[in-house]
């Protein structure tokens, strides 16, 4: 992963707590290097902070008032809003509720807590969710009792003349999975089509016009599958990781059971997240115990048995701390920039 020229700093760290995991990029042109990274520690109050990468004086600038997550958030995720359509800039989590948050300059205030639970104040934790970038009113979530829930969510235009709460209704909950359902993703281009995997070990898509039926497109019944992540440009390509594994498989749903590719670059140390470039349908980015975010071009690599990663980047290297990388998350707008996490550290990567 290259410096660049001039002045220019090719990485920037933000410190946290003892340790961060879920992060993510806002998707607003307006504020490009703006993120938000949860805290993970074994306590009930946890936090989200928000902070801006300030290029000029190459330092992360944290906003003040911060958000208390109920446990540790396991995903985070802005809402899709490239031509800067809605009014607020909109925060989702996940951990025992789905929780939207409006972000201003100021303030991080909770919109709304959704339980799809109508028995019960309390909800089955949830372990992962997505927000639909062809259709934001939507956002999918998966739990730990096999279900995935689709939301119809309300968000105010920024063109109106009186200001929209932020609402949520279920659209449709199904079975999904025969066990806990760990992750969930919908197609980039098309509003009906998402994907989930689950403990058993299946990749399962389905058609919110015809929900009888899903098809499965890979399946292991070995080993759980933890996530899964969709191809930005090319809605043929997912990829999925297994638990405690150290490779990824990518599968072309065009021919299912059978993986495209399998990356191996992680040595026998476990993967923990993955990222397809959001510019181009050839380039992946995967994370692991071993310290290493990996850059892979699949497009000139397919039909090698060994294919080897293009790019490199070890924390730890030029005298920091190393650590083990949890998450990885390729910014939409500021499409040159990684952000990763390990320990207590958040830094941001330009490749």
């Amino acid at each position: 992963m290259s410096a660049g020229g001039g002045q220019e700093k090719y990485s920037h760290e933000f410190k946290g707590w003892d340790e961060v995991f879920a992060c993510n990029w806002s998707q607003k042109p307006s504020n490009p290097f703006k993120l938000a990274v949860g805290s993970f520690v074994e306590e009930y109050t946890n936090k989200i902070k928000i902070v801006t990468l300030d290029q000029e004086k190459n330092e992360f600038v944290e906003m003040k008032d911060s958000i208390e997550h109920p446990y540790p958030a396991t995903k985070i995720m802005w809402i899709p809003d490239p031509t800067e359509k809605y009014e607020k800039d909109l925060l989702a989590t996940t951990g025992d509720y789905l929780r939207l948050w409006n972000v201003t300059d100021h303030s991080c205030d909770l919109e709304q807590v959704l339980n799809n639970n109508k028995s019960s104040e309390f909800c089955a934790p949830l372990t992962s969710f997505d927000w639909c970038e062809a259709n934001p009113k939507l956002i999918g979530t998966s739990s730990i009792d096999t279900t995935c829930t689709i939301w119809n969510i309300e968000v105010g235009v920024a063109t109106a003349t009186v200001k929209t709460p932020v609402t949520g209704e279920v659209k449709t909950q199904l079975i999904a999975h025969d066990q806990e359902v760990y992750d969930i993703a919908f197609m980039p281009s098309e509003e009906h089509s998402f994907c989930s995997v689950g403990a058993d070990g299946s990749v399962r898509m389905f058609d919110l016009r015809s929900l009888k039926h899903s098809k499965i497109i890979y399946e292991d019944a070995d080993t759980p599958l933890l996530r899964l992540c969709w191809n930005k440009t090319d809605n043929h390509y997912i990829a999925t990781m297994k638990m405690g594994s150290p490779e990824v498989t990518i599968l072309d749903i065009r021919n299912p059971c059978v993986p495209l590719v399998t990356l191996k670059g992680h040595g026998a140390k476990t993967v923990n997240g993955m990222a397809w470039a959001p510019n181009s349908g050839a380039h992946i980015c995967t994370v692991g115990d071993d310290k290493q975010a990996l850059i892979w071009d699949i497009g000139s690599g397919v039909a090698e048995k060994d294919l080897q990663p293009c790019l490199a980047y070890k924390v730890g290297d030029e005298g920091k701390d190393g650590g083990e990388i949890n998450q990885i998350q390729w910014s939409s707008v500021s499409q040159e920039w990684i952000a990763i996490c390990y320990n207590n550290i958040l830094e941001v990567l330009r490749v």
